[in-house]
Order: structure tokens, then sequence, then C-alpha cells
């Protein structure tokens, strides 16, 4: 039998957080977050769902991959070290000026390259092992 902490921990996980976040949404906006969510999760099954910053969606595997902003007019991806990722297919389209992140920015209507998106987000959780201090 679940406790009322169970209960209250698992309404407010992070990942329930942003299905809420998806049916709030009800529009393109949603649908874009959830098709994103999907392709992340397909790329690294370890990838953790956050919630962070009062509402925004966050996905790490040894510390941030991306956020998941929504805004009205586009579905913002950043990625935390999106500077140093390899981004052959130019996926990146926003926040190029930065020297650390970059951003993909979706609007209503466009595709969304997965397998490039997928590379991308498995080229970050690369980055953030490779970091990641050797046990000894």
């Amino acid at each position: 039998m679940e406790t009322m902490d169970q209960v209250k921990s698992e309404a407010e996980s992070p990942s329930r957080l942003i299905d809420k976040r998806i049916e709030e949404l009800a529009d393109w906006r949603g649908e874009t977050l959830a098709r994103l969510r999907a392709i992340i999760k397909k790329a690294d099954p370890d990838i953790v769902e956050e919630w962070k910053w009062r509402g925004v969606p966050v996905w790490e595997h040894d510390g941030i991959i991306c956020t998941g902003e929504t805004y009205k007019a586009v579905v913002k991806m950043t990625f935390a070290k999106g500077a140093s990722l390899p981004d052959p297919a130019g996926l990146f389209n926003s926040s190029l000026e930065g020297n650390t992140r970059r951003a993909i920015d979706v609007h209503e209507g466009e595709a969304i390259d997965e397998a490039a998106l997928t590379a991308l987000v498995q080229a970050a959780v690369a980055l953030n092992t490779a970091k990641r201090p050797k046990k000894t």
C-alpha cells in the first residue's frame, strides 16, 4: 500500500509535471514538446527528466543535456553545451552568439529531423559522460 508521501511524490514527479505541461498546452506546442521528448528519451534511455526554474522541462545525463521551453510562437530546445557539439545537419538555429549554449527553435508546422536530433542528444550525452571523473 502506498503512503501519502509516495502518492504525493509520484504526483509531483518531474515526468508527471512534464506530462501536465504537454496536456495544458493542448495545441501544436504540446504536440511538438511531446515529440521532442520522445526523441530524447529514445536517443538515451538513461536520460533523467527534471523540472527546474519554475516550470522548465530539463533532460539530464551526468549533467544537463537540454531544456524544452515553450513560447507563444516557438518550442525551444536549448542544449547546455551546444557550442561544443557537432551539428552537421545544422539544427541549431537560435542562441548562436554564445560560447556555450545553442538552441533549436521549432515553429508550428516544421518537421523535426529525428535522426539528426538523436545524434545531437547522443553527442551531448557523450560529452557529459566523457567529463565525468573516472572511478578508481
